[in-house]
């Protein structure tokens, strides 16, 4: 059988397709020279590999599930150990390229500067020395996923098996390098499990143990939202901003609170819209399909009958009709 070869895309088409390379080229290069002076646009995080550290951070966390589902007692101590080593090490390489990217150290020349890669080597030391309590803390989310759902079976269902665990291990990684500032890295992890999940936790967002977010799909929380303890949302939930403020040039300002604080002990039905800077009290049930712009109190019950103005009452047929 006569071996078949791929056509040259170039081939025979008078320099077209070297035109079309030339374009790209060229939209590529002003994409990256036009804007604010960053130096590490040709050292950028790899998603590959971010995502590569994700799984062996999962791994470390959780290691008779998302490591060598063979492991045994006598060899966890190791497995546990050399995912670690070799988490530690991509990431740092990683937070040196982030940093890198929007670096302003004075005296910083063309390659990762000195400050850069001293404050990756301590942002890794201070993410890795976080994992006991990040596993603690997952350790109740977990819990709170099999207390809070009666079709869980068995603990380890939760973690293999639902989304809202997922989206919360990335979550507490991620909001640990956001906390540190480290750029790029943490929205990235957050994407990861937006993409598996459909839940979309921005890494800012602070959120309390025992986290339960049950079937999860649409689920969107924003970045300066604030959530306490034992919650449990359900599918399709939005904790968003009603609005966004602007400069004096039209462009949002960043880093306002504009997200919903919702308290310990709430339940947030499917399909709830709760939108801008107001607090959901301590224990408050809100329903289904709400779409809410105040505050609420604590131990309130909210539902859609809630959302309609009151009817106008019916006039009273008596009145002006002479009788």
């Amino acid at each position: 059988m006569k071996e078949e070869r791929a056509a040259d895309p170039g081939a025979g088409e008078d320099g077209a397709f070297a035109a079309i390379v030339d374009a790209l080229h060229v939209a590529n290069e002003a994409f990256m020279t036009g804007r604010p002076r960053q130096r590490g646009w040709h050292g950028l995080p790899s998603r590959q590999v971010v995502a590569e550290i994700f799984d062996d951070l999962r791994a470390v966390l959780f290691p008779r599930h998302f490591g060598a589902a063979d492991v045994t007692r006598d060899g966890l101590r190791y497995a546990i150990g050399a995912r670690l080593d070799k988490a530690r090490r991509l990431l740092a390489a990683q937070v040196r390229r982030g940093l890198s990217y929007s670096c302003g150290h004075e005296g910083a020349g063309d390659e990762i500067c000195a400050v850069c890669d001293s404050e990756a080597t301590e942002v890794t030391a201070q993410l890795v020395t976080s994992l006991p309590r990040i596993r603690s803390v997952l350790g109740t989310d977990v819990q709170a996923a099999y207390d809070g759902d009666p079709a869980a079976k068995f603990l380890d269902e939760t973690l293999f098996c639902y989304p809202g665990v997922t989206a919360l291990i990335a979550y507490r990684i991620a909001h640990e390098l956001y906390a540190r500032s480290v750029p790029i890295i943490p929205r990235m992890l957050s994407e990861l499990a937006h993409t598996v999940t459909g839940i979309d936790i921005h890494p800012g967002a602070e959120i309390g143990e025992s986290f339960f977010i049950d079937h999860g799909t649409g689920v969107v929380i924003g970045e300066t939202c604030s959530i306490g303890k034992r919650v449990r949302i359900y599918q399709s939930v939005t904790l968003g901003a009603r609005g966004f403020p602007s400069d004096p040039n039209g462009h949002p300002l960043k880093g306002l609170p504009r997200h919903p604080i919702v308290e310990d002990d709430v339940i947030i039905y499917a399909g709830a819209t709760i939108l801008g800077r107001i607090t959901i009290g301590s224990g408050a049930t809100i329903g289904g399909n709400v779409w809410l712009t105040h505050s609420v109190p604590a131990g309130a019950r909210f539902t859609q009958s809630q959302e309609q103005p009151p009817a106008p009452a019916r006039p009273d047929p008596t009145v002006g009709s002479g009788r």
